[in-house]
Parts: structure tokens; C-alpha cells; sequence
């Protein structure tokens, strides 16, 4: 029988993945990093795939999307949200924080 070895991650190790990604983040996407991020992360439900590690990290929110890492994929993901708290669709993106910002805030525009 093959047991898993994947672990939820941690919330300060998700803090440390986002810091270094604010280092990386153009001063256009600071700026807007800043106006959408979460002051704390949140654990939101996103059933079935995210029940084993006991949800996502939120990092960001706008509108009615939200934005998590999805810490079986290792990247970040965007989703609409219709109840707080729980991610409406599971994304497999491997996204690191500034490239999404850039590419979704500063570079559509």
C-alpha cells in the first residue's frame, strides 16, 4: 500500500513563500499587493480535493475572487467565492505570488 507523504503547509511557511515574492514584486504590483492582500491568512474549505490538508490558505481578496495557494500544486490560484470562507473551484496553477499579480493586475491592464 503507498502512503502519501504530502503535508499541508504551514502558515508560516506560506509567510515566508509570500515575503520572498514581495521581494520580487515590481513597485506597481506592491501597490496593488497591498490593497488586496488578506491582513492575516484565512484556511477556506474547497471540498473534496482540499479536506485533507483542512482547506487553502486565502491570501487576497477582490471582488468576489479570492486568491490561494494550493499547497498540493505549490502555486497560486484564483477562484470566485460565493459564501465566505469557502473557494468555489479548485485551480492546479503553479503561480508564484508576483508573477500572478503582475500578470493578472499589471500587465492586463
Amino acid at each position: 500500500m503507498h502512503m502519501s507523504t504530502w503535508k499541508p503547509i504551514t502558515k508560516s511557511h506560506l509567510e515566508g513563500i509570500i515575503e520572498i515574492s514581495e521581494f520580487e514584486m515590481s513597485s506597481r504590483a506592491k501597490i496593488v499587493w497591498q490593497k488586496i492582500k488578506l491582513p492575516e491568512l484565512q484556511k477556506w474549505e474547497l471540498s473534496p480535493l482540499g479536506d485533507e490538508g483542512g482547506g487553502f490558505w486565502v491570501v487576497a481578496i477582490y471582488g468576489n475572487c479570492c486568491l490561494y495557494f494550493n499547497d498540493i500544486e505549490g502555486g497560486f490560484n484564483e477562484s470566485t467565492f460565493t459564501c465566505w470562507g469557502e473557494i468555489d473551484e479548485y485551480l492546479s496553477n503553479q503561480s508564484e505570488l508576483h508573477h500572478f499579480v503582475e500578470s493578472v493586475f499589471i500587465n492586463r491592464g
